[in-house]
C-alpha cells in the first residue's frame, strides 16, 4: 500500500522558475506583439504594436483574472477586424520569453 502512496504528489506543484509556469505561444496570422505604453484604467491599454502603430487595447475578462499587465510589459494582440485601432490583449510575456523572442528576432531593436 504504501508503494501506492509514494507516487502520489499531494499538495502544491513546485515551481523553481516563472518559465516552467508556461509555454511560449508564438504570434499566429492576425496577431501582433507589441510594447504596453500606458494604462488607460480598468482594462484598457494603450500598445505599440510590431507594425508601427499604436492601438487601444482591452484585456479579456478571462486574462484580466489570471495575470496582471503593467506598463512596459510586452504583449501579444489580435487586431479588431472591423476597427484597425482596437486590439484585444491575447497574451503577456514573462522576461525569459521576451529574451528568447528577442534572440529569435520576434521582437525589433525599437521596441
Amino acid at each position: 500500500m504504501l508503494e501506492l502512496l509514494e507516487g502520489l504528489k499531494i499538495g502544491k506543484r513546485k515551481v523553481l522558475n516563472e518559465a516552467d509556469l508556461k509555454k511560449l505561444t508564438l504570434p499566429e496570422e492576425g496577431e501582433l506583439i507589441g510594447r504596453v505604453l500606458k494604462m488607460s484604467g480598468g482594462e484598457h491599454l494603450i500598445v505599440q504594436c510590431t507594425d508601427g502603430k499604436t492601438r487601444m487595447a482591452r484585456i479579456r475578462g478571462k486574462m484580466k483574472r489570471r495575470m496582471w499587465v503593467r506598463e512596459n510589459d510586452i504583449v501579444m494582440v489580435a487586431p479588431w477586424d472591423f476597427k484597425d485601432d482596437r486590439a484585444d490583449v491575447v497574451w503577456r510575456y514573462t522576461v525569459s520569453q521576451v529574451e528568447y523572442l528577442r534572440d529569435k528576432n520576434y521582437l525589433p531593436d525599437g521596441l
